[in-house]
Order: structure tokens, then sequence, then C-alpha cells
């Protein structure tokens, strides 16, 4: 396990359907929405821990942690590769080529990440400067790359969409990056406008059609008490879920086809990792509901939420 300054806390899950009602026990099958330890804004610690033992898949380990001024995080990655996106703060990183000051926005709707991409067999350490908070995913890996820090300048901003389908797209890890298994993406959607949508799934193998692919969506809110709904269903089973999302929420998306809608007045954030068969990111939209390109106008003025 990924080693660190402080003794913390298992993360604990609001008891709910599609949760665990105890901390530590290892997430059912069925299980597609997990929630952030609560910690007061001045205290240090994991606000998610989750291995993927624990989320009971292949592919993805995800962990968030808090770090104070002072402390630092180190780790290592043997049989991983790994991306460290810097949700907010700034802090000093060394992944041995020397130490260099990594962070600049004060949270995710500040601006666009500084990422730290690692692959098998390398280690790093951060040191926080101000409060930091980094998102960090291990995928398995024995491919011996090269370690890159991807800067706000390196990430690609776009707008995808139109009308109240209308969000910002930013490709921190794209499929052309030289990573073995792991794409990142961060999305922006404005209060009251849908995202990932049209409804699309990823769980099978059939390139150049659709390949099979876990998915991670880590949601931040930019006002308090702000929202999102994540719909989750399949044709097969005729099984349907949907689930509201508050700040620090994840939701796992294992199979079946899923789309986004932001509460009205509430911009949400979130931050995608996905890893599986291919990087190719070949989806299959649900037909019922691709006409709605047709339909598209221009985008929302809203966007785009953040700059570089």
């Amino acid at each position: 396990m990924p080693g660190i300054c402080h003794s913390f806390k298992t993360f604990r899950q609001r008891p709910q359907k599609y949760t665990l009602s105890q901390p530590g026990d290892d997430l059912s099958e069925s299980t597609v929405l997990v929630s952030s330890l609560n910690l007061p804004p001045q205290q240090a610690g994991e606000l998610l821990h989750l291995p993927r033992q624990k989320a009971n898949w292949e592919w993805m380990s995800f962990f968030v942690r808090r770090l104070q001024p002072g402390d630092i995080f180190r780790t290592r990655m043997d049989q991983e590769e790994a991306a460290f996106v810097i949700l907010g703060g700034t802090c000093v990183a060394d992944w041995g080529q020397g130490a260099r000051q990594v962070g600049k926005r004060k949270n995710v709707f500040d601006g666009l990440p500084y990422t730290l991409y690692m692959p098998a067999q390398s280690e790093v350490s951060f040191a926080a400067e101000t409060t930091c908070e980094i998102a960090e995913c291990r995928v398995p890996s024995d491919a011996r790359l090269e370690s890159r820090l991807i800067s706000p300048s390196d990430v690609v901003s776009s707008l995808r969409g139109g009308g109240n389908v209308s969000r910002q797209i930013v490709d921190v890890i794209p499929p052309s990056f030289p990573a073995d298994k792991l794409v990142v993406i961060e999305v922006y959607t404005p209060g009251g406008n849908w995202s990932s949508y049209p409804p699309h799934k990823h769980d099978t193998h059939n390139p150049p059609t659709e390949v099979d692919l876990d998915e991670i969506y880590y949601y931040r809110m930019a006002q308090p008490g702000g929202f999102a709904l994540q719909h989750l269903y399949s044709e097969e089973d005729a099984s349907e879920r949907t689930v509201k999302t508050r700040d620090g929420d994840v939701v796992l998306v294992h199979s079946g086809y899923h789309a986004v809608v932001a509460g009205p007045g509430y911009d949400v954030y979130y931050l995608n990792f996905l890893a599986g068969s291919s990087r190719t990111l070949a989806v299959t939209e649900d037909l019922r509901h691709a006409w709605i390109r047709s339909a598209w106008n221009g985008p929302d003025p809203r966007l785009p939420l953040v700059r570089k």
C-alpha cells in the first residue's frame, strides 16, 4: 500500500442504496456509489481509499489524499502505473528528476491541472507547500515507460455537445499519451446541463466499434449543496439505477450505458479514469437517444468554465 506521513483513517460511506454501510468492507459487485470521508478542511488525511480488490474489479485502484503544509507523501509503483492529479494547492514533487513545484489552482474550478504520470518501477514524493489535495489512480502494469509531468499548458481543452448538452472536456492523459493502460479526462458541466450524453457504454471488446473499459467518475461541486444525477442501465438485464452524487463522491462504472445531469444552479466537475482492454476509447451509443446530435445548436455560452 502507498506510504504516507500520517496514520489515516479508512474511508466511510453514507449508508444508502448502492453503497456499503460499514467502512473497511469489500464492495459488492452491485456497488456503484462510494462517498469520501468528510474531514474538516484543516485536517490532513485520506479522503478516499479504494484499492481495486475492494472495488471488486480488475483494473483500477483510486485514492484521494489531503496534505497540509509541511506534510510529505512518498510512494512507489512496483508492478503498476499511476497518475497523480493535483486537485488543488501546490507542492514540491520529486520523481527522480529533481524537485519541482507542481500545482497552481486553488481547486478544480480555479484552472487546469498539473498531473504526474508514473510508470512501473518508479517512485515519487510530494511535499505540500499549501493545503494540497491529490487524486491517485493505479493500474497493473509492467511496461517500462518514462515518468512525465503534465502541466496546464500540455492539456487539451475543448467543448462538446450543444445547448443543454454542452460540457467542457479536458484531455489530461489521452490515448495518444505514451502510457500503458490509463486514460485521464476532466469534465466540466454547467448547472442544468447533461454530460456523458448521448448515453454510451464500453463493456465489450469488439474493436474498432467498442472496447472494454472500467471507468471512475470522481465528483466535485462548485457550490455548496451541489449535486448531479448519474443514470446507469443495461438493455440485457433491464436493470436501471439512478444515483445522486455529491461533492467527493465516486461512481464506479463497471458496465452498461451511463449519462450524467448536473443539478440546475450547480456547476459539476468530474474526473474520469479509464482502463481496460484498449486505450482507443471506442464506445457504443444508445441509438434510441443518439438522434439528439442532429438537434444540437451552439455551445452553452457559460463555457468554458475553466481556462489556462
